[in-house]
């Protein structure tokens, strides 16, 4: 995240982190570790929208992270509803909470595709939900464009070209129907279903539902349903998962 804790955070975190090291789960106990390992992993946060123009949805998003006392549900698990690789029974479950325009999602790309790579799809399970935050111009629109591309097969490759424009610095609605040719959509069917805003509806309700979930930032990252934030390197994950599978 982009904000340092204060030194009374630190205090408290590391007072809460002994007084429950005894009954921590293996990956409760990854997840500690990073915090104090990284301090604030990179990644991008909601309440960062108050500096950009943030619509209802995204004011209202933001409100219920500022709350903070309401604790955060557990998160739903994969299913054929969402965009995902691997086999949903997989031991290893991996949710992570995007928004294509976000540079530490980009980067967080590379670390998905090593886990991928080591592990495999029976081992590993990986979904992607959409989080796109208020204070990039782009990101709702290419959201709409991965589900648009998902309605005609191709999620995880206009996914691909999504985050290749943003590392371009080349992200808007007109390369996103570009991309779309590029990879042999119906063009027509898909530039109605972008202009038309198809998908904006499940898009909110899916970054609303990440808050209700204690998502404050991107990339976030669930592995078996224990919050991971930030851009986490493959290294750590890499740790945690063999925990996981040795169990």
């Amino acid at each position: 995240m982009e904000t340092k804790p204060n030194s009374s955070n630190k205090m408290n975190f590391f007072m809460g982190f002994f007084a429950g090291l005894a009954s921590v789960s293996v990956i409760g106990f990854f997840v500690l570790l990073v915090m104090i390992f990284t301090g604030n992993n990179d990644g991008e946060v909601l309440a960062g929208a108050r500096a950009g123009t943030a619509d209802n949805n995204d004011a209202a998003a933001a409100e219920i992270v500022d709350e903070g006392e309401t604790a955060a549900q557990p998160v739903r698990s994969i299913s054929e509803d969402d965009h995902y690789t691997g086999n949903l029974n997989a031991p290893v479950q991996l949710i992570i909470y995007d928004d294509f325009e976000c540079p530490f999602c980009l980067r967080h790309e590379e670390t998905v595709k090593q886990i991928r790579s080591a592990y495999g799809d029976d081992q590993v399970a990986i979904a992607y939900r959409h989080f796109p935050l208020s204070f990039h111009a782009s990101a709702q629109k290419a959201a709409e464009a991965s589900e648009c591309a998902a309605e005609q097969g191709k999620f995880f490759e206009m996914a691909d070209e999504l985050f290749a424009l943003q590392g371009l610095g080349t992200m808007s609605v007109d390369n996103f129907k570009a991309a779309a040719k590029k990879l042999g959509l119906n063009t027509s069917k898909f530039n109605t279903c972008l202009d038309d805003g198809q998908y904006a509806q499940k898009i909110r309700t899916q970054l609303t539902e990440g808050v209700s979930f204690g998502v404050q930032g991107t990339p976030g990252n669930f592995l078996n349903g224990q919050l991971v934030s930030g851009a986490v390197p493959f290294e750590q994950f890499q740790a945690a998962i063999d925990s996981i599978l040795a169990q």
